[in-house]
């Protein structure tokens, strides 16, 4: 059953987050590499955000004690009314470096997913037809290259958590702060170890080629 959501937008630390959640005995953590490496979760997922069924969020997430990164970041408040028990953190960062982040990493691929096109029905096709569904012509409404624009949603998805479930039950976050924050919020012990850092923008270009079945995503 889950005991955490991550309603934070990708690129906002959420791996790094995952890797303390688990750290912290909230794992495993689910994160949207599961169904990138995944072709039955991909085939369910497929379903739910491109088709429209309807799911069952607790058997959804069987087998996973924490959520982060898409698409529990669109699916929020959903998931939230299902499983009310379950805790929120809002991871965030500068909205500039946010936006740097993830044009030069996750849209990159989409931009080239675009120009080239993967064979219809293979699983990078399928794969990019829910990311595309779910954030780029979802979320940003076909506007991410539109800077002001995406920065707008940004801002206004992270206001929009915050009132649809009160701010005093989400722990809005920057994975900056380290261990103290996440710590209190979970009634935790800290640990004694450094916070993880994880995901770079290298390591995540190399992490999307590996998905998509490609080269390397340049930096632009």
């Amino acid at each position: 059953m889950l005991k955490l959501i991550n309603a934070g937008l990708g690129r906002t630390g959420t791996t790094s987050l995952q890797v303390a959640l688990e750290r912290l005995g909230l794992g495993p953590c689910f994160h949207m590499f599961e169904i990138v490496d995944d072709e039955e979760r991909l085939a369910r997922w497929e379903r739910i955000i491109c088709d429209g069924e309807r799911p069952d969020w607790a058997a959804l997430y069987d087998g996973y004690t924490s959520a982060v990164d898409g698409p529990s970041t669109v699916y929020y408040r959903q998931i939230s009314e299902a499983l009310p028990e379950a805790k929120v953190v809002l991871t965030v960062r500068d909205a500039e470096g946010w936006y740097k982040s993830t044009h030069d990493t996750l849209y990159q691929f989409a931009l080239r997913t675009m120009e080239h096109p993967p064979e219809p029905g293979s699983r990078q096709a399928r794969l990019f037809r829910v990311v595309n569904a779910l954030v780029w012509e979802g979320l940003f409404d076909g506007r991410f290259s539109d800077k002001d624009h995406a920065i707008e949603v940004y801002h206004r998805h992270t206001e929009d958590v915050v009132r649809a479930l009160g701010a005093d039950n989400v722990l809005v976050y920057d994975v900056k702060q380290g261990w103290e924050p996440l710590c209190a919020f979970l009634g935790v012990e800290v640990p004694d170890e450094e916070f993880p850092r994880a995901n770079s923008s290298e390591e995540m270009r190399r992490r999307i080629a590996q998905a998509a079945g490609a080269g390397p995503v340049p930096a632009p």
